[in-house]
């Protein structure tokens, strides 16, 4: 079910009707969260329900393992508990989502090398949100094996911290330590925090259908027809790929987490303003920070993190990056992605500047960046978009001929560039701008003009007027795939 559509417009207030009507029945905790259950598969089973059998046997063989885990003594049994649950949750990664891009590469191998070898393909379809709610199993198993969190007893709980519907697709991706928590106890409605939500749902919505979509529009046809575009027409491509990605996953974040809030539960933060960042390392804590965080917290360190030299923390760095583009997708593009932004990274490890902007905000108590903070955030900006082209180009071989012909400055055909697509654009940069110290982009209450309530619901009714005009069927958000 898409957050974007008709469907879900009927079923988010019957949920929270009923979620309510739920917890303030006397009824126990336990039937709340069956009910978070029964939802939450509705909603993921909306799309195909062969998906539940999937994701319940994934949260099953966790939920086991880690009870296990709990009374296990030595060192040898914890590690192969632990084991299980990791090869089994990357196995069903592995099957339905890398299978036949592994394979398809092994027959390309055997055959340079004078092999004949025929390449196996399963015809399995990708269930939606794997590689998400695989990381969420993932990390409950090793905290508890590493004795960072006790192991659950409560099964309902268990069940609707993986399923938990606003997050379950696209993430954020939960810890236990901080979401399961909140299954394990009542919780209160704040109607502060739920007007909060629903500011937080409009929002995303504007990113995704207003922005997002329409930078889609500009962003297909250029990238379909590449090769016979000028170079500036390849430049407002790529930005508007750059500006569509964004609105499209974190409107989906602002929406996961303004629906969580209706329900007075707190998701982690996934994005905080990361095109003002003034470097690739600010870009990374402020882009997928739950996806940044897992792999420092789960492989980056484990390896060995910084406390072994410069030199193997550009080797940790590095194979952080590969396989984090290798999570977004079974695509050599993915792949080169995650290196191009390796190196960038490197440059900055080895001169020891990776961290001078750790804590602070751009123009830190100011309306405007200073110069050189300025240049700073065009130069990173223009990185992540050159970085961008790989992400979202065919091959890696068009991806290079994309960039090619943006540099050889080849002049344009003439075709037109939608206007209104620049406006959404920068209407949601000079938002976002002025709340950048905030904690979402649109954290507006109490804060300039709209501390009046005649200028908060003008903007409100701006923003559902410019969301109910878009006409274009709702389209589904870009991070499903992964």
């Amino acid at each position: 079910m898409l957050f974007n559509s008709f469907e879900f417009l009927i079923f988010l207030p019957l949920v929270f009707a009923g979620y309510w009507l739920i917890g303030r029945s006397g009824l126990p905790l336990k039937a709340q969260n069956l009910f978070v259950i029964a939802v939450s598969y509705l909603f993921y089973g909306w799309w195909d329900w062969r998906f539940l059998l999937l994701i319940a046997f994934a949260t099953g063989v966790s939920f086991v393992c880690g009870l296990t885990l709990d009374s296990a003594k030595g060192r040898t049994a914890r590690r192969t508990i632990c084991g299980v649950n990791i090869v089994v949750a990357l196995g069903l990664l592995c099957v339905f989502k890398y299978f036949n891009f592994f394979a398809a590469n092994f027959a390309a191998l055997a055959s340079a090398v004078g092999l004949e070898v025929d390449a196996l393909s399963l015809q399995l379809v990708l269930p939606v949100g794997i590689s998400f709610y695989t990381f969420q199993t993932l990390s409950y198993t090793i905290d508890v094996y590493r004795r960072d969190i006790p192991a659950t007893r409560d099964a309902a709980a268990y069940f609707a911290f993986i399923s938990f519907f606003p997050q379950l697709v696209a993430g954020p991706i939960e810890r236990a330590r901080n979401l399961l928590p909140q299954f394990l106890r009542a919780r209160r409605f704040s109607y502060t925090e739920g007007v909060d939500g629903l500011r937080m749902i409009l929002w995303g919505l504007f990113k995704k259908v207003v922005v997002a979509d329409n930078c889609a529009v500009i962003v297909d046809r250029v990238f379909a027809d590449w090769h016979t575009l000028g170079s500036l027409q390849l430049v407002a491509g790529a930005v508007m790929f750059a500006f569509q990605i964004y609105g499209d996953f974190s409107g989906y974040t602002d929406i996961a987490i303004g629906t969580a809030k209706l329900f007075g539960i707190t998701l982690r933060q996934n994005f905080r303003m990361p095109y003002f960042s003034r470097d690739i390392v600010e870009f990374w804590r402020r882009w997928h920070i739950s996806l940044t965080s897992w792999f420092r917290d789960y492989l980056y360190i484990p390896l060995g993190g910084n406390r072994k030299g410069m030199w193997r923390t550009v080797v940790y760095t590095i194979i952080v990056f590969l396989l984090s583009g290798l999570w977004h997708g079974a695509n050599w593009t993915f792949v080169g992605w995650g290196a191009f932004n390796a190196l960038l990274f490197v440059p900055l490890i080895v001169t020891g500047t990776s961290n001078r902007h750790r804590g602070t905000t751009v123009a830190q108590g100011r309306l405007l960046p200073s110069l050189t903070e300025a240049v700073l955030m065009v130069v990173t900006f223009v990185l992540v978009v050159a970085g961008w082209v790989l992400y979202r180009a065919e091959t890696i071989g068009d991806a290079a001929g994309y960039l090619a012909r943006i540099a050889a400055f080849v002049p344009g055909t003439g075709q037109a560039m939608e206007r209104w697509a620049w406006v959404y654009v920068a209407l949601m940069l000079i938002v976002e701008w002025t709340a950048r110290h905030r904690r979402h982009g649109f954290d507006v209450a109490g804060h300039g003009l709209m501390r009046f309530r005649a200028v908060r619901w003008g903007a409100y009714f701006l923003l559902v007027m410019l969301v109910l005009l878009q006409t274009r069927p709702a389209e589904t958000f870009i991070y499903f795939q992964f």
